[in-house]
């Protein structure tokens, strides 16, 4: 099959200097949805507010299969000098979805090469906002994964520090589930010289922060993974002042959803007796809960069932531990359908992801592709 990767590659590229942070992909979604209708796939856009959804026909009676890639940028300054490097200030794709996205269309002019070849149907989902908008759960909500009902689906995400194009996959939790919370303190503020007239917040907020780092390491079973990270606090109105309110941010990880409500349970429950401890009041408010990625078994399997025939035995891995424990919200789908979400190498010396200086390899479309065409061939073959 004669597929020109290097038009894929400059799609990257040019996805790479023009990023959109999430439910901003309007340009984005406008090249997907422009390329995926010259190569005849009936699309719709708008799904999630800024997604875009491709089916492919066959007209033969099969199961519905979905290849799910990201569309969206981070708001990060990107440090790199090459050539591709953003044009949008403070915006870049370090976390790879511009390659994600370049490998889906050049898997979706393959599988529309190979159509004959196939029963059922194809569902390419172009998804907008994984970076901490939810995007999946949007367009889930808008239905995309019906008409025609989709019974499997499939993506994948690269990984820094991983050989590159090695395939792997892990059953089960594969990515950590991210809860968002957001704390207020409050308490009574005061001059600095008299303490003991106060209740001061920032006392109340430094105990919670110290306190709270007890609840994966004495509530939580060590075989089970979490982590518990408060990524900001402000309070403060001067360096005589005592004031009235802080504000703290969290990031719970977890392995399960049985791990997250007892870390989300403990951590409130922390937080209450602190606050009573130093006569204040809180809100405690969930911005946003991002479920824990498990792969279906089943899936998990076939995928590298799908792969042994057009990969090297060396470049197939299954593994059994979790390889991180970002998040990721592929996890909305398989709580809905099942599927595999597999991983692809980026390079033992790849930047890690979210890292100024980092970029997609771009040998990794073809790999994707390869990917993507034996999943196809596995479930939607004419000689299965």
């Amino acid at each position: 099959m004669d597929i020109d990767i290097n038009k894929y590659i400059e799609i990257r590229k040019a996805l790479h200097r023009n990023p959109e942070l999430k439910y901003e992909e309007f340009d984005t979604a406008k090249l997907v949805a422009e390329h995926l209708t010259d190569l005849g796939y009936e699309v719709t856009t708008g799904i999630g507010k800024t997604g875009v959804k491709a089916v492919l026909y066959t007209n033969r009676p099969g199961p519905t299969i979905a290849f799910r890639a990201d569309l969206d940028a981070l708001p990060i300054l990107e440090l790199n000098e090459f050539e591709h490097k953003s044009q949008n200030t403070g915006k870049m794709h370090a976390c790879g979805h511009d390659g994600h996205t370049a490998s889906l269309l050049c898997a979706a002019e393959s599988l529309v090469a190979n159509k004959e070849a196939y029963c059922g149907n194809i569902v390419i989902i172009m998804q907008p906002a994984e970076e901490g908008g939810a995007g999946a759960k949007a367009m889930i909500d808008d239905g995309v994964l019906e008409n025609p009902r989709v019974d499997k689906i499939f993506g994948y995400h690269n990984r820094p520090g991983f050989k590159q194009g090695l395939v792997f996959v892990k059953s089960g939790s594969a990515m950590g589930g991210n809860t968002s919370i957001s704390v207020e303190i409050t308490g009574k503020g005061g001059h600095a010289a008299m303490p003991h007239l106060t209740h001061d917040p920032i006392v109340a907020g430094a105990s919670f922060v110290t306190q709270v780092q007890t609840v994966v390491s004495r509530k939580l079973s060590p075989l089970n993974a979490a982590a518990v990270t408060v990524s900001e606090f402000h309070s403060g109105q001067g360096h005589n002042v005592i004031g009235s309110k802080a504000q703290l941010s969290l990031s719970v990880r977890s392995d399960t959803k049985e791990t997250d409500e007892l870390l989300v349970r403990e951590i409130e429950k922390t937080l209450k007796c602190v606050c009573e401890q130093f006569n204040c009041t809180y809100e405690f408010t969930i911005l946003l809960s991002i479920p824990a990625l498990v792969n279906h078994r089943q899936e998990t399997t076939d995928v590298i069932e799908a792969c042994q025939y057009s990969f090297d035995k060396n470049n197939l891995l299954e593994i059994d531990y979790m390889p991180t424990m970002g998040a990721e919200d592929f996890s909305f789908y398989l709580l809905e359908r099942p599927g595999c979400y597999f991983f692809i190498g980026n390079g033992e010396d790849s930047a890690y992801l979210h890292n100024p200086h980092y970029d997609f390899n771009d040998e990794n479309i073809a790999v994707a592709r390869q990917v993507y065409m034996g999943v196809a061939q596995f479930y939607l073959g004419r000689d299965q």
